[in-house]
């Protein structure tokens, strides 16, 4: 074999299995709502929404909660030290079920959200725990199929990644990554089937766990240095031999998490390194696998049309992955090759700011 055909298998093995994947998770991973058993319990449920500097959200965020189907919870906000009218708006609101808490000062080993999340369980009273960011939007029977997916399912803990709202050309760089890279290298469905920690995923964005598995593995107390929360609670859970299970939001849970490119850029690169859990080394050869696998396959198909297979993988991967995700497929597919370069630009960025000077998230730093 010549050096192109070597390089060909090379690129064709893993591209071909990756895609694999991302068919696999178009036709099996789950989605909330889609579980059609019926669930006869109406266990309490404390709604908890940290909240720091969220008056453009809250609101709107507080209104789609009240519209539930499901009608035995409580909605407790956390005004964390806001600098803005998150607190103001709340207490306009004047809703008899929604109390608002204002959250005591930041102390010393604590990140900003885990102190939040750890005061508010503190203040519920239901028996599951419902932690969800004030910059979500739920329909109706978010809720009710929520804990209908959690009791049918027998699992403590289900956690859902919502259907990102994507407004501008900023945010269409960076925010599909999120999904691409979950949907593309993890079987979601293998979260709940396998008892093996590595198959472990979870959004702070939308939390259901069981109080008394929640408060037995220490809360947010244990959680509280980490930067990616939700996947060190997820990574717990699956080390305690506790069930739970990721979904998607398909059609009942939204959210739009930033609002132009250098946010999305900011907020990716605080999560990116941080969401694997391994040694720097281990992380950029990652990143640089990506790179090989998903960018030069494209360049190369400049200097031989024999590449047009491994550009077609791509191709496919993306599409099946912009359909699971509820994310525009002709933008994903044109913008693939800029969002690859985006991609390695977060990935040093977001090693640099862990290991040199962190970064200011609302107005704290992090690192």
């Amino acid at each position: 074999m010549n050096a192109d055909e070597v390089i060909y298998w090379i690129l064709l093995i893993p591209l071909g299995i990756f895609t694999c994947v991302a068919i696999y998770n178009y036709f099996t991973a789950p989605r909330l709502g889609n579980n059609v058993s019926v669930n006869k319990k109406n266990p309490f449920v404390s709604i908890l929404i940290p909240a720091r500097n969220e008056g453009k959200n809250i609101k709107n965020c507080i209104r789609s909660i009240l519209d539930q189907s499901y009608k035995n919870y409580e909605v407790i906000v956390l005004n964390d030290n806001s600098e803005d009218n998150t607190a103001e708006i709340v207490i306009n609101m004047k809703e008899e079920n929604v109390t608002l808490v204002n959250g005591t000062p930041l102390p010393e080993g604590w990140f900003g959200k885990n102190w939040a999340c750890h005061q508010l369980s503190q203040k519920a009273k239901g028996e599951i725990l419902l932690f969800i960011d004030a910059d979500v939007i739920i329909k109706e029977h978010a809720v009710e199929a929520a804990v209908n997916e959690l009791l049918i399912s027998e699992s403590d803990m289900i956690s859902v990644f919502p259907t990102q709202i994507i407004s501008t050309l900023g945010e269409q760089l960076v925010v599909p990554l999120m999904n691409w890279l979950l949907l593309n290298f993890l079987p979601l469905r293998f979260v709940y089937s396998s008892k093996k920690k590595s198959f472990a995923a979870a959004n702070g964005q939308f939390i259901l766990i069981k109080k008394n598995v929640y408060e037995i593995i220490g809360g947010h107390s244990f959680l509280r240095n980490k930067v990616v929360e939700d996947m060190e609670m997820a990574r717990e859970l699956k080390k305690r031999n506790y069930k739970i299970k990721t979904l998607l939001g398909n059609n009942l849970i939204f959210c739009r998490m930033y609002n132009d490119f250098t946010s999305s850029v900011k907020g990716f690169s605080k999560n990116f390194y941080k969401g694997f859990n391994i040694p720097y080394l281990f992380f950029f050869l990652f990143v640089l696998f990506i790179e090989i696998i998903y960018l030069v396959p494209i360049i190369l198909l400049f200097a031989s049309f024999q590449f047009a297979v491994l550009v077609l993988l791509i191709l496919i991967s993306r599409i099946f992955i912009s359909s699971t995700s509820n994310q525009n497929i002709f933008a994903s597919l044109f913008l693939h090759p800029l969002q690859m370069i985006i991609l390695l630009f977060v990935g040093i960025n977001s090693v640099y700011i862990d290991f040199y000077k962190g970064i200011e998230w609302k107005g704290r730093i992090i690192k």
